[in-house]
């Protein structure tokens, strides 16, 4: 009997227990200081050089906390490991599923990735760590060295589209698996959230591991609300059975 494929959208509830705070739960950030998403917007990114300064500061006390896997994403790597066929696509930036040991081509950064610096001028990319260096050094909005234009995460930010080829990845993944597993996500944030749905539709079971409600707990087999860290090494043991 073939094993199952199993498709995992990942948001930012997976990597709160790696001491990343999560956007839009009850203690989220952007309850707790909503002025913060113009920090990720990309308007005001673009038009605002004193945004961009907070943007960076945010950024290097953020990678300065050094965030690491934890059990919800190194159970994600056993499942892989175990020979289960496993893809995961994340909302998330923060890199943590590759960090745990998944393979770069099971994973699909749907926001892309914290780890990147990209210029908006001449499209160059370098890494985060290198562009942070020179924050440590006195430069509060970093230039590209390249053609001096402005540099920003390699990440969507509010206000730009997804990249038409990775989302159609992800749907081609979403319609093909299984089992569809969203963990840490309010679901709410399309397109992403119709993965879910497009997976039920071709007849995936569905099941959403979330502290909150979602808009589609109500199509989903199975809906756990146990704190991920525990819920999902569990839920995953009991597929890989």
């Amino acid at each position: 009997m073939s094993k199952p494929l199993v498709a995992l959208l990942t948001g930012a509830g997976v990597s709160t227990d790696s001491g990343i705070p999560d956007y839009r739960g009850p203690n989220g950030l952007w309850r707790r200081d909503p002025d913060a998403e113009k920090l990720v917007t990309y308007e005001y990114y673009m038009g605002d050089p004193e945004i961009r300064r907070r943007s960076w500061r945010m950024r290097r006390e953020n990678l300065a906390l050094a965030p690491e896997p934890n059990a919800a994403h190194r159970a994600v790597t056993e499942l892989e490991r175990s020979g289960v066929p496993v893809r995961v696509i994340t909302q998330n930036v923060d890199g943590l599923h590759r960090l745990a040991g998944l393979p770069d081509r099971k994973v699909l950064e749907l926001h892309g990735s914290v780890r990147s610096v990209v210029c908006t001028g001449c499209g160059a990319r370098s890494p985060m760590e290198d562009a942070l260096v020179r924050v440590d050094a006195g430069e509060d909005d970093p230039p590209c060295p390249d053609c001096g234009g402005i540099l920003k995460p390699a990440t969507v930010m509010f206000g730009e589209a997804l990249d038409p080829v990775v989302l159609g990845e992800a749907a081609a993944i979403s319609k093909a698996c299984t089992v569809f597993v969203a963990v840490g996500t309010s679901l709410q944030v399309h397109p992403a959230a119709g993965l879910a749905g497009a997976a039920a539709d071709h007849g995936a079971r569905l099941i959403v591991v979330n502290a909150e409600p979602t808009p589609y707990d109500g199509r989903a087999d199975e809906v756990i609300r146990e704190p991920i860290g525990t819920a999902l090494p569990r839920l995953l043991r009991r597929i890989a059975a």
